[in-house]
């Protein structure tokens, strides 16, 4: 009997099912034009399961090509979970290195120096990312067990102030938690120990600099000016003289009135350091790392007044006179 032809034909039926096997696994679904979409996959969810799903998504030909991928790149035992941003574009072995990286879908969002947990709290509804509400009981969570730097903030203060303003990469379906700790880990990384030895030095708590690095980070824009205003601040709590940051005046009043009327320097708030000496009960913005720097590091001159019109050139004066006189001049056109 001739085996050849049956030969011929095993070797063709496995070169076909190679040839399938090859396609399924290398070769992308492919269309008129990409179609991108968000993937889940479920803590726990294994190779099958992950597959089975991708097949019905029309990601994948099948759930068998998927698994064989998973298996060749020997992730049975690495496949991540969370939620991956796949397109019909990409092949099923693309796929497989993705969710076996972990190469989960992100969205990176920009915190700008001086917002206030309200500002931030806004910004990341609009994006979707956390629901104002959700945002509002974390940042009033007690973290002080997981981060050092919170231990002498009052039980009473919120996150305000810790929320470190930098650009981020945010795992999409992270929950507000995550975002939140995301942002205090930060933090945590930004306050070296050479920095916290100083604070300890001084005889002052991480609370008191960040306090005061968010008024710094409202008054004004550059680092020399920062610690010019650090050095009149702290001079004036030494003696007793009440702050008069107008900054504190408008995080009274929940919105930005523009020039600060009499009236508005009259609200009776705790926050008003017009009307109430020391620093205002905790931080009013989240300040970046030039605030924070000049909250330590103030710079020792003779004056005991500034004025910053809106232009934000800022006139420095040594007697309350002078300080007046100033007023009078570059705050009449505003």
């Amino acid at each position: 009997m001739n085996k050849k032809p049956l030969i011929r034909l095993t070797v063709s039926f496995f070169t076909l099912l190679i040839l399938i096997f090859a396609k399924g696994i290398f070769t992308p679904i492919k269309s008129m034009s990409a179609q991108e979409q968000i993937f889940t996959v479920a803590k726990g969810q294994g190779a099958a399961a992950i597959g089975r799903n991708l097949a019905e998504a029309r990601l994948v030909r099948g759930k068998l090509f998927f698994e064989i991928a998973v298996v060749l790149n020997r992730g049975a035992r690495k496949l991540q979970a969370g939620r991956y941003l796949i397109t019909n574009k990409m092949s099923c072995w693309q796929i497989a290195k993705k969710i076996i990286k972990g190469d989960v879908a992100r969205q990176t969002i920009f915190i700008p120096e001086g917002w206030n947990t309200k500002e931030i709290s806004r910004y990341l509804s609009n994006l979707g990312l956390a629901k104002t509400t959700d945002f509002n009981n974390v940042v009033n969570n007690d973290f002080s067990s997981q981060f050092a730097f919170l231990k002498d903030k009052p039980e009473t203060a919120s996150l305000e102030g810790y929320l470190f303003p930098d650009t981020y990469e945010i795992d999409i379906g992270s929950d507000t938690e995550t975002i939140i700790r995301q942002m205090l880990v930060n933090f945590d990384r930004k306050l070296t120990p050479e920095i916290r030895q100083e604070i300890k030095n001084q005889k002052k708590t991480i609370f008191e600099i960040v306090t005061m690095a968010s008024l710094l980070e409202k008054e004004a824009k550059t680092l020399e000016d920062k610690k010019l205003i650090s050095g009149i601040f702290w001079k004036r709590l030494n003696t007793g003289m009440v702050l008069q940051s107008c900054a504190t005046v408008v995080y009274a009043l929940g919105r930005n009135p523009g020039q600060l009327s009499y009236e508005d320097l009259k609200i009776d708030s705790p926050y008003n350091t017009y009307k109430y000496s020391g620093l205002p009960p905790g931080p009013i913005c989240n300040p970046g790392m030039d605030s924070i720097i000049a909250a330590i590091y103030p710079k020792t001159s003779q004056y005991w007044y500034f004025l910053s019109p809106p232009d934000g050139t800022i006139y420095y004066s040594q007697t309350l006179e002078e300080h007046n006189i100033k007023k009078a001049k570059y705050l009449q056109s505003y």
